[in-house]
């Protein structure tokens, strides 16, 4: 079913750029608990998949899994900076000891535009980690709710 509804949507705006910029200077990879077919059909549909060298579904563990794929010496850890919007994607950035950049929910516009504007400079001249990193990570904190929606009274 997903394969039927998940058509032509589109993806934020700026993340084709954030690609574009990335892409000649690092290596790209998905992390994601999304099944690798859809994965790679939404990657192919937008044209994005040139730029990523691996996509890491479901199928292949946890995001602590994917990460361990290029943070067990293939890449310096502080070489590794993880995109994501939810817990889960920070919890797996620390456990791997990489770094980890938010994607705030209900600001992601404003989101990628920090990343192609400034972030991803500053993570490629090594000015990322501390302070940066830190108020990028209080400030996705403090966006997410106490309590999920479904254990609202």
């Amino acid at each position: 079913m997903v394969a039927e509804i998940a058509k032509n949507i589109p993806p934020f705006p700026l993340v084709r750029e954030v690609l574009g910029k990335v892409y000649p200077v690092a290596d790209i990879m998905v992390c994601s608990a999304t099944p690798i077919e859809a994965l790679e059909r939404e990657w192919a549909e937008h044209n994005f998949r040139q730029y990523v060298r691996i996509i890491a579904g479901q199928e292949m563990g946890s995001k602590a899994q994917h990460l361990s794929i290029v943070s067990n010496g293939k890449y310096d850890k502080d070489k590794i900076i993880m995109l994501g919007d939810a817990l889960g994607d920070l919890d797996a950035a620390r456990k791997k000891g990489v770094h980890f950049y938010p994607i705030i929910p209900g600001s992601e516009e404003a989101s990628w535009k920090r990343f192609y504007d400034e972030a991803f400079d500053k993570f490629i001249a090594g000015r990322y980690e501390g302070d940066y990193e830190e108020k990028m990570i209080e400030e996705f904190q403090k966006c997410l709710p106490d309590h999920p929606v479904w254990q609202r009274n």
